[in-house]
């Protein structure tokens, strides 16, 4: 084969493994700099492939932190999935992680790509969990990975990855999704906890969970359900709070105590509350030990034309694989205009 053509070639082949590559946006200063976040999306409702890209941006780009995007791919097209097939490739790159943040729901992802996971959990690693993360892996009672499982009923590990390292497992809905939005009040006796630091006005565009955080999980957000899908919507006198978003810490086997913030929020459109999105960031930065850096007015502006689709006031526009993100100046997502019933 001719220089020319070889060089062609392995031009073409660079090109390919670069699209192939997960989504790594890396940042370059701030008090996150040298700090390796990993972020899993692959739900099947509330568009975690929207969510954590936007969030992975960020961090990257206002705070320093480099973060890698993991999605459920379909291994046909290369497009990123939404909640099937459970496939979520690259999980190696948590090897040297500081940080994962997930949002995934009923994955039974291949043993080859969970292990990068539970090896991570193994050595301690700070952990973030969003909503259907509680329940995010689902395997068969006869799978040597089991116990991550949602319904694991073993004492030694009872309710799987949610309940033993989030803090709770799935328990059900809690008032009408689709129907209920979410006020989330911030725990009185908690407001100078880090994460709260600057945090005020919180709301959620999704109904609420059930929950009951494990012994030894602080409480830092009640979850006020409303009557109906904006912030100014009545309370739910029919509905107490409940639980919306808690830190605690777990022991891993290698005996170190990983840190930990779970809520059953965390939705695309959440994103676009300032009060959700800070919370989230100041998450980000407690988990992983730099609680000293978190301000009030920390940057956590959005980054890049965002489109979150859960409530439908956008719409989809086609397939779209993680290298067509890559940019902060990339729509999350592309998307067609939405045209009123009254007015077609």
């Amino acid at each position: 084969m001719r220089p020319l053509a070889l060089l062609c070639l392995s031009l073409l082949s660079l090109v390919a493994c670069a699209a192939d590559a997960p989504l790594t946006y890396v940042g370059t200063e701030g008090p996150g700099k040298g700090k390796k976040v990993v972020l899993i999306a692959n739900d099947h409702e509330y568009k975690s492939e929207e969510a954590l890209p936007q969030l992975a941006r960020i961090l990257a780009k206002h705070q320093g932190f480099t973060c890698t995007v993991l999605f459920g791919i379909n291994p046909k097209t290369g497009a990123i999935a939404q909640g099937e097939p459970s496939n979520i490739p690259g999980t190696e790159v948590l090897k040297d992680a500081d940080l994962l943040v997930i949002l995934t729901r009923f994955q039974s992802i291949p043993v080859e790509q969970m292990q990068p996971i539970i090896d991570y959990l193994n050595r301690g690693g700070a952990v973030i969990g969003l909503r259907t993360a509680t329940h995010g892996f689902r395997y068969a009672k006869d799978s040597p990975i089991y116990k991550y499982s949602y319904d694991y009923k073993g004492e030694d590990f009872k309710g799987g990855f949610g309940r033993q390292i989030l803090g709770e497992t799935w328990v059900g809905h809690y008032g009408p999704n689709h129907k209920s939005s979410t006020r989330l009040d911030l725990v009185a006796g908690q407001a100078t906890h880090p994460v709260l630091r600057g945090v005020k006005d919180v709301w959620a565009e999704i109904g609420a969970y059930n929950a009951n955080p494990i012994e030894g999980s602080t409480i830092l957000v009640m979850a006020q359900p409303l009557s109906g899908m904006k912030p100014d919507s009545p309370v739910d006198a029919t509905k107490k709070p409940m639980p919306g978003a808690w830190v605690r810490t777990y022991k891993s086997t290698s005996g170190k105590e990983g840190r930990v913030f779970a809520s059953t929020y965390g939705a695309s459109g959440d994103l676009a509350n300032d009060g959700f999105r800070r919370m989230l960031v100041n998450a980000c930065f407690w988990t992983t030990g730099l609680e000293a850096a978190i301000q009030p007015d920390l940057k956590i502006d959005l980054v890049g034309p965002y489109n979150p689709t859960w409530l439908g006031t956008f719409k989809r526009a086609g397939a779209v694989k993680p290298a067509d993100l890559a940019s902060y100046d990339s729509p999350i997502f592309p998307v067609v205009p939405v045209i009123p019933a009254k007015a077609k």
